[in-house]
């Protein structure tokens, strides 16, 4: 099982590799000149995959804007958690914010509306 990282990392990491994915994408299309339907194509798809990580930077700049700062009681740095629980950005301590979870096993499940504690 891969380790659990932060919410908001993740979401980030997920638009920068939309950006490199766009641009290899329209590096391809540069090998069809001969054919420039085709390059132009691809040259669009790489703007919809430069311009959705536009999108998700901007929801995910708005949602963290919203998110709780606190303190890591291991590193003592400050992390904004989403959800219930959630990992320290800089040292994956768990974290939650909610007593009834207090010095439980860390589960992803506990964020999903449908959980029994």
């Amino acid at each position: 099982m891969k380790p659990y990282k932060n919410k908001i990392n993740r979401i980030r990491t997920f638009a920068l590799s939309l950006i490199f994915i766009g641009i290899v994408i329209m590096y391809v299309g540069i090998y069809f000149r001969s054919h420039p339907v085709v390059m132009v194509i691809f040259m669009l798809l790489g703007l919809i995959a430069i311009v959705g990580s536009t999108a998700v930077y901007a929801w995910i700049g708005l949602l963290s804007m919203k998110t709780v700062p606190v303190e890591c009681p291991n590193c003592g740095r400050h992390t904004k958690m989403l959800g219930r629980v959630d990992m320290c950005m800089h040292c994956r301590e768990p974290l939650t914010m909610d007593p009834a979870l207090e010095g439980k096993e860390f589960d992803v499940n506990y964020n999903k509306k449908n959980s029994k504690l």
